[in-house]
């Protein structure tokens, strides 16, 4: 008898990255990897309980960026370490109808540092099916979900590079000026290269895209890619060398720069000033772009030191 066709009920999403699959088990089952990453951008969880053996139970509630409750729970069925997780789920919002379905994690190893991960998801029906990606956006909550397992994992393999810096101007300032086009136009960006062109869409998903102008006159394009904003207080964002047409490129002085980076700036104020944390590190980054990146620490202090020197001399002037 041919396997029933359930594609009309079912949700896929797939995702590569360059980890060892065991690594990639890991973060996927042990909960004190799980509670940093689980769940769409904006969303925190808390976890009852993660009994990763058949017939356990896996208890954890997700909040929303509003506050909203989403209870879960589901017992694992099947499991082949580090292949292959079967479970059965029901979620809801508090006080809404339930939602159940069965699940299938795939770990497939496509190199000794690579994996490509797959989730499976049957519905009892397309309706139901069609209902929690209307209510819930499911398809895209997945992709966030998985996303965000990428920058869980690019932080277990690298430690970040980090820069503070203190600026005697209040917080509101400051994050004008890290957040508006017109204010970055006159400090971002290294020493001696100005900002000559700009297009900022500020918001999450929208993008910074931005062309200096080298010493000898040549072109260098840069992009952003904005996934999470707390104002005043946080950005996180994916920033990558580019070209005119927002593509990505490789760093042009360096061919092993890692391809993206992963960028957060932290705002914090006290007594009317403002630190800036810097925390930089790359994603999804190759053994070589992983030893480019640790052999290039003190030019990204001396970099990151330089811009901060002219946005200090921009809020002196602001």
């Amino acid at each position: 008898m041919a396997p029933e066709n359930t594609s009309s009920r079912e949700i896929v999403i797939t995702r590569e990255y360059n980890a060892p699959r065991e690594l990639v088990w890991e973060a996927m089952t042990n909960p004190k990897h799980v509670v940093n990453w689980w769940g769409p951008r904006g969303f925190k969880s808390t976890i009852e309980t993660m009994d990763l053996r058949e017939g356990g139970e896996w208890k954890h509630v997700m909040v929303g960026p509003d506050g909203t409750k989403y209870p879960n729970h589901s017992v694992f069925k099947k499991i082949v370490k580090p292949e292959m997780i079967q479970f059965t789920h029901g979620g809801r919002r508090e006080g809404g109808p339930g939602v159940g379905f069965e699940a299938t994690w795939s770990f497939e190893a496509l190199a000794p540092d690579r994996t490509r991960v797959t989730a499976r998801m049957v519905f009892p029906t397309a309706e139901q099916r069609d209902f929690v990606v209307k209510e819930f956006g499911a398809i895209e909550g997945g992709k966030q979900t998985l996303e965000r397992l990428g920058e869980h994992l690019a932080r277990a393999l690298c430690e970040p590079f980090v820069i503070s810096r203190e600026f005697a101007a209040p917080r509101d300032l400051v994050w004008q000026a890290w957040t508006e086009r017109d204010r970055l136009m006159h400090w971002f960006g290294p020493k001696g290269v100005p900002l000559t062109k700009a297009n900022l869409d500020f918001r999450p998903g929208g993008t910074f895209h931005y062309c200096m102008q080298t010493p000898d006159g040549k072109e260098m394009w840069g992009k952003f890619e904005y996934r999470e904003i707390e104002p005043p207080k946080r950005i996180l964002l994916i920033n990558y060398f580019s070209d005119s047409a927002g593509g990505v490129t490789r760093h042009p002085f360096a061919a092993q720069w890692p391809l993206r980076m992963l960028s957060e700036s932290i705002f914090t104020e006290q007594a009317g000033k403002t630190t800036i944390t810097f925390k930089w590190l790359p994603l999804d980054a190759t053994d070589e772009e992983l030893k480019t990146f640790e052999a290039g620490r003190g030019s990204m202090t001396q970099g990151w030191a330089g811009t901060f020197e002219q946005l200090a001399a921009y809020l002196a002037k602001a």
